[in-house]
């Protein structure tokens, strides 16, 4: 089956025909990993990246970058992608705005995929690093101009897998200014309208939030407001998959102000922003924090990097047990709170 829908590829120039034959590999892909290394050993992702590296099929360009990225979930999809140089012909079709949004979203899906930091197979693209800040620059520029929520989601989560991949994208992304491209992404309910693009977005300030220019880039761009704003997130349905991207954002916005309160003046924004009440809130009510342990451990340890810069911000109660104890005995009772002592 496999065979016969990569020769059609193959062996034809015909649209139709081609598009038909995608169509069904894409659907083969969803039956499992064990479905993509098949297609992959059987030449799959050879055939599709030949379609997107011929101009007269531009059009079928989204469905094979689609197919490309549900294959590459398996270590013999993105070996067979180095051996073609496909991160090559991905950074082509992200750096050429004559390529729709849509073929620049899905490229960036398949580079999302292959960076994630789920895959322990993904260390060894030795070419992404040869195109990487190509790679970077074109996935901020499509968070920056996406019209649509998902466009906005597939390029941040792409340059999110990124920082976890090489430490030196950080250092790319603020000279690039996505500090200030992903802060005001977040307040453009167009581009960012999920828990999902928040989660990406938080991640990449989470991860550059380690470099020491960025609590100055932060201050400059009002981000530190956007951070306390994200630990309020909360899900608009009870689907497990959107609670807990709730959860990651919440925790991740913790982390992120918990290592850029070393600046003074982002510790003090966000003790004006009235931080603190909602970390100790955070930590004493476990339903505000959907019982998640990450964010209790985030928030206790943000609430602390605070409180040595306001120690009047905190009741004696909240220092004695939030602040005070190790950080586990403050974890311990947390847990053990029960909601109507809150």
């Amino acid at each position: 089956m496999t065979q016969n829908l990569v020769k059609q590829i193959n062996s034809t120039d015909n649209t139709d025909i081609i598009e038909a034959a995608t169509g069904s590999l894409f659907n083969l892909t969803q039956e499992g990993a064990r479905m993509c290394q098949i297609i992959a050993q059987e030449g799959g992702v050879v055939a599709l990246f030949k379609i997107c590296r011929q101009d007269c099929f531009r059009c079928l360009y989204p469905q094979a970058l689609r197919t490309l990225a549900s294959i590459c979930c398996v270590e013999e999809g993105i070996h067979q992608l180095e051996k073609v140089d496909g991160i090559l012909c991905l950074a082509d079709i992200l750096t050429d705005s004559a390529h729709s949004e849509a073929t620049r979203a899905e490229a960036a899906a398949v580079i999302a995929q292959i960076t994630s930091p789920h895959l322990t197979f993904s260390q060894h693209l030795n070419s992404f690093l040869e195109n990487m800040e190509e790679i970077v620059t074109a996935l901020v520029k499509l968070c920056e101009e996406s019209s649509s929520g998902e466009v906005c989601l597939l390029a941040s989560a792409a340059l999110a897998n990124i920082t976890f991949f090489d430490t030196m994208a950080c250092e790319m992304l603020l000279q690039l200014n996505a500090m200030k491209i992903l802060l005001a992404a977040c307040s453009d309910i167009q581009r960012v309208d999920t828990p999902y693009s928040r989660d990406q977005i938080i991640t990449i300030l989470a991860n550059m939030s380690v470099l020491e220019q960025s609590a100055s880039e932060i201050i400059q761009e009002n981000g530190v407001q956007v951070l306390v704003e994200m630990l309020f997130e909360k899900p608009s349905s009870r689907s497990p998959g959107e609670v807990a991207a709730c959860e990651r954002v919440q925790q991740k916005s913790a982390v992120t102000l918990a290592r850029l309160s070393r600046d003074p003046e982002v510790a003090h924004a966000a003790i004006k922003l009235s931080c603190i009440p909602r970390l100790i809130e955070l930590c004493r009510s476990p339903v505000e924090r959907n019982n998640s342990d990450s964010v209790l451990v985030a928030c206790l340890a943000a609430l602390r990097r605070l409180a040595v810069m306001c120690p009047d911000g905190l009741e004696e109660s909240d220092f004695q047990q939030l602040v005070k104890p190790r950080l586990v005995d403050s974890f311990l009772l947390c847990t053990n709170m029960e909601e109507s002592f809150v």
